[in-house]
């Protein structure tokens, strides 16, 4: 966000941020997929498309934000993403757009594809979590589940703020799709992951790497 690696709490409250890259390209080059969002992006006020390449070409990455059409994924896998990840431009005011998850399979390969289903409050959390959509992650799970390769779950409530992610939710998603299930929010620890890895989900983990708590 504005040119700078940063961990925000909560998608609101800027917490970290950083601008020493190959410091970071290098912390992260330990982990087998490293998730990048465009922030500025997903919040419709501007955008990183540079910093993305370059870290494309140094990292195996999954990418997101702020894609709105086919040819956006098209374009970040055409640059060296592994996977593109969307989320917002799947739902609209009468629930999820099944046309639109249809269509960026049908272009792009559903192996390419990770579905963000984000939840602030119990609700799908749509256009950087400003917005909400009136569906449970379980019922955007199901609508989604033909068009892609795996879905990325974030717990806005918890994000950012190292105090657990709910295993409970991890267990309800984990038992709704077959696809890769990917949680994200408030990992503190490595017995987290574990547990998680435990039932078949793998872990997204922020906050807590940059604060270093928890170690490649």
């Amino acid at each position: 966000m504005g040119g700078r690696i940063v961990q925000l709490v909560q998608g609101e409250k800027l917490k970290l941020a950083f601008d020493d890259f190959e410091y970071w390209i290098e912390r992260f080059s330990k982990y087998p997929v490293v998730q990048l969002i465009d922030l500025d992006a997903a919040m419709r006020q501007g955008e990183n498309r540079s910093l993305i390449e370059m870290i494309c070409k140094r990292l195996p990455c999954q990418v997101g934000g702020g894609l709105k059409a086919a040819a956006d994924g098209e374009a970040l896998l055409k640059v060296g993403a592994k996977r593109v990840i969307y989320g917002s431009s799947l739902f609209g005011a009468s629930g999820v757009n099944r046309e639109f998850a249809s269509g960026l399979k049908k272009e792009l390969g559903e192996e390419a594809l990770v579905f963000s289903v984000d939840t602030k409050g119990g609700k799908v959390a749509v256009k950087g979590w400003k917005d909400s959509v009136d569906l449970t992650p379980e019922e955007a799970v199901t609508w989604l589940e033909d068009y892609c390769a795996a879905f990325l779950y974030t717990h806005v409530d918890t994000e950012g703020t190292m105090t657990g992610f709910p295993l409970d939710v991890a267990a309800v998603l984990r038992a709704t799709t077959g696809r890769q299930l990917i949680v994200a929010g408030g990992i503190k620890e490595r017995a987290e992951v574990d547990a998680l890895d435990a039932m078949g989900v793998d872990a997204v983990a922020g906050m807590a790497v940059y604060s270093g708590a928890m170690e490649a």
